[in-house]
């Protein structure tokens, strides 16, 4: 008796599997040969993708390979190709190969890492990740902890609730209403602000967060924090945690670690380290040293999938000791192992979640540190050949930051704005503006490892032309411009 046809398609026979599996590689394999011929932006409208999008109406069920093919034209033409060369916008990286395999092997044999008892070899391929690269960024052997992430943020959210608990007992019980003062917290003005979004979730509420003035190259102001600190305790407020940037997503810049540690051990404040992107250095000996102190912070976020080129999500929660985290997270029930300290549900954000931490195994084991640490090297080395093009041309770089992300205005005046949007819409190449210092400036990122130097002769090229259709009269000339100052 044959199988029902529901059942046939929910698993295909061996020939059949291998067909389909043949059709999705088709379509990457197609992407990836023919990814420097595209534009970056989309090249289909809304309109369009919803249109093409109603011929699948449910209703009846239909081949698998074609709708691989509707699927992969929809991608191929309805996304900003974050993995294209010439994409200099956010921490959206060109996926290495070894990650991508390493995605469809955690989506078929689809382990539940919550239980140890349920995926010990998917546990054990994690903390032997966590493990290396928590020693590379200094913890010491004997004691270091952590664990992967969905995102930046719960490894951010995690350094909140841990300090919360190991500084009030009872908050992990009662709550913020049976605490004695009001908890609060610090991060730069210029840090990545999901701190907000954790205040509200961990129900400090966003008031709790104090967001401090960073001084005139970026950075987190320490007398400015210094001052707030002793004013919060005055009032009768509970100061508990300090974040650090080690990179801010503006602008790469890289809070003074060493300073910060320092006033947190003399304030007894936990200090947690955002190095979501830049914490990647750690991997290269030349590119580390920027990064000094951070070995000295209580916990540190790093993200896979944005530096070290693995897909998302594959984000890091770091700490030197994980004394606190199954105090934070711990919970019985009658479902789950009796002797659960070892298990992920007890000592982490998540309960169920993927077998994130293969990405980073395959490309690590493939690559090795020492292919890690060139791929790194040779995109930072771009960055500099990305800021002497963009000061022989004329513009004016406001950030310094020994990584590959390049913050720059026209001196004459050009709206920075307007700037990026005709970029955008040449297809030519993809960048961002922010905010830095108190202006809005044109942003480039190098995030693919793709990235070659006759792309950045396209981008500035391509520079060169929006701002030519704008470009107010400049008088003078712009050589010799310094870094912009604080307001």
């Amino acid at each position: 008796m044959s199988a029902p046809a529901w059942q046939a398609a929910a698993l295909p026979e061996g020939a059949e599997r291998r067909r389909l599996l043949a059709a999705a590689s088709a379509v990457l394999d197609d992407f990836f040969a023919a990814l420097d011929e595209r534009g970056v932006s989309p090249s289909l409208a809304t309109g369009e993708i919803r249109a093409r999008l109603s011929r699948h109406d449910f209703a009846a069920p239909r081949p698998l390979a074609a709708i691989i093919d509707d699927v992969g034209e929809l991608l191929r033409a309805g996304l900003v190709q974050v993995a294209h060369p010439r994409y200099f916008g956010l921490f959206n990286p060109t996926p290495l190969f070894p990650a991508i395999v390493a995605d469809l092997l955690s989506a078929g044999f689809n382990p539940q890492l919550a239980a140890y008892s349920h995926a010990p070899a998917a546990v054990e391929i994690e903390r032997h990740v966590i493990d290396y690269v928590s020693g590379l960024v200094g913890h010491p052997a004997a004691t270091r902890a952590g664990h992967f992430t969905s995102s930046g943020s719960e490894a951010n959210a995690t350094g909140l609730l841990l300090a919360l608990t190991r500084r009030f007992p009872l908050f992990a019980t009662d709550g913020v209403r049976g605490l004695p003062a009001q908890p609060v917290f610090y991060t730069s003005a210029d840090s990545h602000l999901s701190w907000l979004k954790i205040a509200h979730q961990c129900g400090l509420g966003r008031r709790a967060v104090r967001l401090i003035a960073v001084d005139g190259a970026g950075r987190l102001d320490i007398t400015a924090l210094a001052a707030a600190v002793a004013a919060d305790r005055a009032a009768g407020l509970a100061p508990v945690l300090v974040a650090a940037t080690a990179g801010t997503t503006g602008a790469g810049i890289i809070d003074p670690l060493p300073a910060l540690a320092q006033l947190c051990a003399r304030e007894r404040l936990h200090l947690h380290a955002d190095a979501a992107w830049a914490g990647a250095a750690v991997f290269s000996d030349r590119l580390r040293p920027a990064l000094a102190g951070l070995e000295a912070a209580d916990s540190v976020t790093l993200d896979a999938h944005k530096w070290l080129a693995v897909p998302l999500g594959a984000g890091m929660f770091l700490c030197p000791s994980g004394a606190g985290l199954h105090e934070t997270f711990h919970v019985t029930t009658g479902y789950m192992p009796a002797k659960a300290e070892e298990d992920y549900y007890t000592r982490s954000w998540l309960w169920g979640r993927r077998f994130m931490g293969l990405k980073l195994f395959l490309a690590l084991a493939t690559l090795g540190r020492p292919g890690y640490a060139a791929l790194l090297e040779y995109q930072a080395a771009l960055g500099e050949t990305l800021r002497e093009r963009l000061r022989s041309a004329g513009w004016q770089v406001v950030n310094d930051t020994p990584y590959p992300l390049v913050c720059f205005v026209d001196p004459c005046g050009a709206d920075s704005a307007a700037v990026a949007q005709a970029v955008v819409a040449s297809g030519r190449a993809w960048l961002s503006t922010t905010r830095f210092l108190g202006r809005t400036v044109l942003r480039a990122c190098i995030t693919s490892f793709l990235t070659t130097a006759a792309d950045v002769e396209i981008l500035v090229a391509a520079l060169d032309a929006a701002r030519a259709e704008g470009q107010r009269t400049c008088q003078g000339s712009v050589s010799g411009l310094a870094p912009l100052s604080s307001p």
